[in-house]
């Protein structure tokens, strides 16, 4: 079993920056593959970032160049948010692949709006 746990969301202007943070506890070890999704109201959930034990990295084109994922040593994984846009509002899962297995955060609210 992988734990996760998300903080980080709240309210921002447009064109403002947030940073999502998710630690990461369990069977660390099994972990291959860290990222986040989003999911919208009416619409599914989304991959919004994700990150491979090689530091490969992987971004949809609606948030390329304006998001940024990182991981440290310690299993904690970061979605640095820039140029934030009203369609970006949704709430942010943290996932962890692990034993063939996601892994979900409980979900963090990001609301975009002036």
């Amino acid at each position: 079993q992988v734990q996760l746990v998300e903080s980080g969301g709240g309210l921002v202007q447009p064109g403002g920056s947030l940073r999502l943070s998710c630690a990461a506890s369990g069977r660390i070890f099994s972990i291959s593959a860290m990222g986040w999704y989003r999911q919208a109201p009416g619409k599914q959930r989304e991959l919004v970032a994700r990150i491979s034990n090689g530091g490969t990295t992987n971004y949809p084109d609606s948030v390329k160049g304006r998001f940024t994922i990182s991981r440290d040593a310690k299993n904690t994984v970061y979605l640095q948010m820039n140029r934030l846009k009203p369609e970006d509002t949704a709430v942010y899962y943290c996932d962890a692949y692990a034993d063939a297995l996601h892994y979900w955060g409980q979900g963090t609210q990001v609301t975009v709006s002036s």
